[in-house]
């Protein structure tokens, strides 16, 4: 797969992957370039909810939407907040990542939020995962990933602990057909 085809991509962590903060991840591939990559954890919620985010950020906010969850979003600036949504809404620092997905890391986005308003598909995360240039390629050409396509269900649908399988499941792919042996036929 070509560098810039990476970009609105996931990647599913091999049972090869040895680092903690990505064993079992999803993570979707917001931005990739010769120079490196940034993506985002998509399956595991954090022990905040959007509440305490609000609360934090002295933003009122209608109560179906207090309880929802807070993703960690990777290892990386762990107190940045990226809203990852669907729809036309643009904000202040939106980045089209698919024709359907979009990034913002903007407040005007979650002011709507707070009211109510904004996408109807969103996911709050904290942090993010990055990589170096070729520090990604090395860990592809090390089997620590596979590359799934991303989709509006397995990220705004399916539940986030059910994420990796049936991202796998859509490559026809089952956890037990993977080794944690690397390069060894």
């Amino acid at each position: 797969m070509h560098i810039n085809q990476l970009t609105g991509q996931l990647l599913l962590a091999t049972p090869s992957m040895q680092d903690p903060n990505f064993r079992d991840s999803v993570v979707l591939v917001c931005h990739h370039d010769p120079e490196g990559c940034l993506g985002l954890v998509i399956n595991r919620p954090r022990s905040l909810v959007m509440g305490d985010v609000f609360d934090d950020l002295q933003l009122e906010v209608v109560p179906e939407r207090r309880t929802l969850p807070v993703f960690e979003g990777g290892p990386v600036d762990e107190f940045r907040g990226f809203l990852l949504h669907d729809g036309w809404h643009i904000y202040d620092s939106t980045m089209q990542v698919t024709p359907e997905l979009h990034l913002t890391a903007s407040r005007d986005v979650l002011e709507e939020l707070a009211r109510g308003d904004g996408p109807e598909h969103f996911m709050l995360l904290l942090g993010y995962a990055g990589w170096h240039a070729g520090q990604l390629e090395q860990e592809l050409a090390e089997n620590s990933w596979l590359i799934a396509p991303a989709s509006h269900r397995i990220i705004f649908q399916e539940p986030p602990e059910m994420r990796w399988d049936f991202g796998a499941r859509c490559m026809g792919i089952t956890r037990s057909h993977l080794s944690s042996q690397i390069g060894h036929a």
